[in-house]
């Protein structure tokens, strides 16, 4: 059976459902950092942050979608088969269980318990936490059949009531007008909260969550490939709609909250400290739901995720050992910290984020070059060489003990050389030169 149309209540389902996976623990953390530290440079960094937040996720689902490919593994085959089993998991590790899934324990433990216990005792707390939510997430991944009912229908309605609680006082009695801005932001505010954005792992994870959507609308029996591109960008929307005005208000109570609340290292203590300054110790109570709820659903979308793709891959462990594997490895990793994960995080995102967007942007233009492989393969062949470079400057932004002299040189000539290197968009240039190259070497092989 082939239904001819969706319901708007369906629509809506499917994306609050997709919503739900996308709002996680990032997407709460970085946007109120973001406000702080932009100031009265509120406008251009929200903007930049938007682009890359909200912006690119509802293009990579669009290239699932519109391309009518079967997840991210057959995207990346457009460049090269080798190249789509490489990218495809080394992005959902990144998703999954080495970054995304492990914050996803930590941010919860550090807003609502790591305040309220003793340094001493932060280790031991943090594992045991963490132990009781990775147990939970395990148990509500091994159906995933049922993910949409989980996510769409009971999470992110119980996660958006008490979010919107917080989001409210907060206009209606505003801590404080904007304060200076800080740092990067003070010259180079969008192009600053246009990287920030890079930190939610939107980006990367609306190419694994595109399959997922692309299923649930199956499920409603829609199987003609026009029809569930059409449902796809109708659900995007809106999750990417609802996305962005929460992203707006989270940001404005960053903005808002210095003078109230002083500043802290991450994001995770600023929402801690606004919480406690409007309702003190029930405070701390309200914001550990919103933030268990928030990241719960995230973690069990993102454990699903992996778990499939890597029995797709690997078909002789099964789908629920998987999901054990997983449990275990971001159990582990989580406990390394928050500010940990974060700090290695980063570079990884710098290095993968050009060829992600790229490869979305080259997805979506596949028409006009007649998806031929060249174009993806010499763009993303161009790509590759500026963002290990930027991955590698990211790192020793870090760890500046990690300096290599060989790769130090090849950063500076990019830097004397590529146009809008020093904005963090030094892949541009090539990556357009290497698509051109492509098509031409296309037509002259035809």
């Amino acid at each position: 059976m082939n239904k001819s149309s969706i319901s708007f209540s369906t629509y809506a389902l499917i994306g609050t459902m997709l919503f739900g996976l996308f709002f996680g623990a990032g997407n709460l953390i970085f946007p109120i950092q973001l406000g702080q530290l932009a100031g009265n440079n509120f406008w251009p960094a929200l903007i930049g942050f938007l682009v890359t937040a909200i912006g690119l996720p509802l293009m990579g689902i669009l290239a699932i979608g519109l391309t009518g490919s079967n997840g991210l593994r057959d995207l990346g085959s457009r460049v090269h088969p080798l190249f789509g089993l490489v990218f495809s998991v080394a992005l959902y590790l990144t998703i999954g269980p080495f970054f995304a899934i492990p914050r996803t324990a930590t941010v919860p433990f550090s807003v609502g318990f790591e305040p309220f216990i003793g340094k001493e005792h932060v280790t031991l707390f943090l594992a045991l936490f963490s132990l009781v939510f990775f147990v939970i997430v395990y148990y509500f991944s091994l159906n995933p059949a049922k993910i949409m009912d989980y996510i769409g229908k009971y999470l992110t309605p119980a996660f958006l009531i008490f979010l919107f609680v917080l989001i409210i006082i907060s206009i209606i009695k505003p801590m404080g007008s904007f304060e200076g801005a800080v740092g990067d932001y003070v010259n180079h505010s969008f192009i600053t909260g246009f990287k920030e954005g890079y930190n939610t792992l939107d980006a990367l994870a609306s190419l694994a969550f595109g399959i997922v959507v692309i299923n649930a609308i199956k499920q409603q029996g829609i199987t003609d490939k026009k029809q569930i591109a059409n449902a796809t960008w109708k659900a995007g929307l809106f999750a990417i709609l609802l996305m962005g005005v929460i992203y707006g208000f989270i940001t404005y109570m960053g903005a808002t909250s210095v003078s109230a609340v002083g500043s802290f290292e991450n994001g995770a203590l600023i929402f801690a400290a606004v919480a406690d300054h409007y309702f003190g110790s029930f405070g701390a109570v309200l914001l550990a739901i919103i933030i268990v709820l928030a990241c719960l659903k995230t973690s069990i979308g993102l454990i699903t995720s992996c778990s499939e793709f890597f029995h797709e891959v690997y078909p002789r462990i099964s789908y629920k050992w998987y999901v054990f594997i997983l449990c275990i490895v971001s159990f582990t990793i989580a406990n390394f910290g928050l500010n940990n994960i974060i700090t290695y995080a980063v570079p990884v995102l710098m290095f993968l984020y050009p060829l992600a967007i790229v490869l979305i942007i080259l997805a979506l233009l596949s028409p006009l070059f007649k998806a031929r492989r060249p174009v993806f393969a010499t763009a993303m062949f161009f790509t590759f060489f500026i963002s290990i470079i930027d991955g590698y400057n990211a790192l020793i932004g870090s760890v500046p003990e990690w300096k290599v002299s060989f790769l130090q040189k090849i950063a500076q000539f990019y830097a004397d050389t590529l146009p809008f290197y020093d904005l963090g968009l030094g892949w541009i240039v090539p990556a357009v030169v290497g698509a051109i190259i492509g098509y031409m070497y296309a037509l002259i092989k035809k």
